[in-house]
C-alpha cells in the first residue's frame, strides 16, 4: 500500500500555459506538516536530501503512539525528470504492519518489488522512460505545475502500472507558517479514491494534500514549516 499514490468541473491543463518552461532546479529541504493519518493526529515530515553524484532522496515519515507512516524513494534526474532508482514504503496502524521495498533497474528496464507483497504484485514490471512511482508523483507536480507542463503521469508502484491525470481546479488561499498564500488546487479520481493537492508558487512541494477513500479522509497533510 503506498498511501500517496492514493487517495476530482475540471479545467483543461492546457489552460496552464502554452509554453513549458525550464523544470524548477532541485535544492533539499525539510517541511513539517500536519497530518491526520486514518483519524489520528500526527506530525510528518518530508524531506529532499542529496545523495551521491547525480542522486536524492525524497522522504516522507508520519509518527504517532498509535500510527506510523514512513516512504522513501531514491531518485535521479534525467533529461529534467525525476526517474526512480530504489523505494521503501512501511506503514504500522495499531497492530496491522507492512513493509515493501521496490527496485527499478534501469539497465535491464524492469521494476521489481519485495517484502509484504503479493507474488503476483512483485514484477517484473517493463519500464519506460518517464514511468515514476507515487511518491515521486507528489515531487514532479510542483516542478510541472510551474513549468507549465500536462500533469500526466505513468505511475510504475507495486507491480501495476497505472496513468494519472490531474485536472486544475481553481485557485484557494492557505495558510503556511502564519502567512497566506494563493494555491492552485489541482486533483485527480481513481475510482472511490480521491487526491487533491495545493501547490504554491516556489514552493517544491504540495502545501496540502488530501486523500480521500469512500468519500472519507485517509491521510491530511497541511503544511506547517519550511526550510
Amino acid at each position: 500500500m503506498t498511501i500517496l499514490n492514493r487517495p476530482l468541473s475540471w479545467i483543461a491543463v492546457g489552460a496552464l500555459a502554452l509554453t513549458s518552461l525550464p523544470a524548477m532546479a532541485l535544492e533539499p529541504f525539510t517541511a513539517q506538516y500536519q497530518a491526520n493519518y486514518m483519524g489520528v493526529q500526527a506530525p510528518g515530515t518530508m524531506t529532499l536530501a542529496k545523495a551521491d553524484g547525480n542522486t536524492w532522496k525524497y522522504s516522507l515519515d508520519v509518527r504517532s503512539p498509535m500510527a506510523a507512516l514512513s516512504q522513501n524513494t531514491v531518485f535521479d534526474e534525467t533529461g529534467g525528470g525525476l526517474r526512480p532508482l530504489s523505494s521503501k514504503d512501511s506503514s504500522a496502524l495499531l497492530v496491522k504492519k507492512r513493509n515493501v521495498q521496490a527496485n527499478y533497474d534501469w539497465t535491464k528496464n524492469q521494476a521489481t518489488w519485495t517484502g509484504d507483497i503479493k507474488p503476483d504484485r512483485a514484477g517484473p514490471v517493463a519500464l519506460k522512460a518517464g514511468d515514476m512511482d507515487a511518491l515521486l508523483i507528489n515531487l514532479a507536480i510542483a516542478r510541472d505545475l510551474a513549468a507549465g507542463k500536462p500533469l500526466k503521469y505513468r505511475m510504475v508502484d507495486e507491480g501495476r502500472i497505472k496513468q494519472l491525470g490531474y485536472k486544475v481546479e481553481g485557485k484557494e488561499s492557505v495558510t503556511v507558517g502564519g502567512k497566506s498564500y494563493d494555491a492552485t488546487k489541482v486533483s485527480r479520481v481513481d475510482g472511490k479514491k480521491e487526491q487533491i493537492v495545493w501547490i504554491v508558487k516556489d514552493f517544491p512541494v504540495p502545501v496540502r494534500l488530501l486523500q480521500r477513500e469512500d468519500g472519507r479522509d485517509a491521510l491530511d497533510l497541511t503544511i506547517k514549516s519550511f526550510k
